[in-house]
C-alpha cells in the first residue's frame, strides 16, 4: 500500500485526470453519436451520406493517429490555442462518437416502422419522431453495447499518457523516477481500472431492471 499512500499527490491527479477525460470524451460521444446516429437513419440523403463518411472515415482510423491528428495537427491549423487535456477529450470523444451512432442505429432499427409512419402520419417532424418516439425505445435496447462502448472508452483514455497527458496510463513513468516498482504500480493500475469497470457494470445492471420494469 506504500506505493499508494506515500504518493497520493501523483495518483489524486492521475485518477482525476482520467475521470475527466472519460466524463467530458463520454459526454461529447453521446451527443454528437446521437446526432451522428439520427443522420444515419435521416431520410435527406445528404445528411445520411455525412453520417456513413463520419463513421466510417473515423472509426476506421486508429486512436493514437487521432490523437495525433489533435495534439500535433490542431496547433497548425491556426485555430484558438486549447489545452493538451482539451484536445484529448475532443480525440477520444470524437473516436467514440462512431461506435455510440452505430449502437444507436442498431437500437433505432428496433423499433417497429410503424409507429415513426404513425408519428409522421399526425404531423410530427422528424426531430420530434426521433426524440419523442424513437430514440427513448432506442436507448431501452442498446444498453449492454453501449455501456461495452463507454468501458472501451474508458481504457482508451490511457493513450492519452502518450500525449503528455497524467493520466492513470501515464503514473508508471512518473512513479518510476520516484524508485517505485513499476509492476506494483501496474498492478493497482489495474485494480483501480476493474473497480471503474465493476461501477459501470453496475450502472448497467440498474439501468437494465429500471427500464424493464417502465416497459
Amino acid at each position: 500500500m506504500g506505493v499508494i499512500f506515500d504518493n497520493m499527490d501523483l495518483w489524486g491527479v492521475a485518477l482525476r485526470n482520467t475521470l475527466i477525460l472519460f466524463v467530458a470524451g463520454g459526454l461529447l460521444a453521446l451527443v454528437l453519436g446521437i446526432i451522428v446516429g439520427a443522420m444515419r437513419v435521416s431520410p435527406v440523403p445528404i445528411a445520411r451520406a455525412v453520417g456513413t463518411v463520419y463513421v466510417n472515415l473515423i472509426r476506421n482510423t486508429p486512436l493514437t493517429l487521432v490523437f495525433f491528428f489533435f495534439i500535433f495537427g490542431y496547433p497548425q491549423l491556426g485555430l484558438p490555442k486549447l489545452d493538451t487535456t482539451v484536445l484529448a477529450i475532443l480525440a477520444i470523444g470524437i473516436y467514440s462518437a462512431t461506435y455510440v451512432a452505430e449502437v444507436l442505429r442498431a437500437g433505432i432499427n428496433t423499433v417497429p416502422v410503424g409507429q415513426a409512419e404513425a408519428a409522421r402520419a399526425i404531423g410530427l417532424p422528424f426531430g420530434q419522431v426521433m426524440t419523442l418516439i424513437v430514440l427513448p425505445q432506442a436507448f431501452r435496447s442498446v444498453v449492454p453495447p453501449m455501456m461495452s462502448v463507454f468501458i472501451a472508452l474508458l481504457k482508451n483514455t490511457t493513450v492519452a499518457a502518450g500525449f503528455s497527458v497524467l493520466d492513470l496510463g501515464a503514473v508508471r513513468s512518473y512513479l518510476s523516477e520516484r524508485g517505485e516498482n513499476a509492476l506494483v504500480v501496474l498492478l493497482w493500475v489495474a485494480v483501480i481500472f476493474v473497480a471503474l469497470v465493476l461501477l459501470l457494470s453496475w450502472a448497467q445492471r440498474a439501468l437494465e431492471n429500471k427500464w424493464r420494469i417502465a416497459r
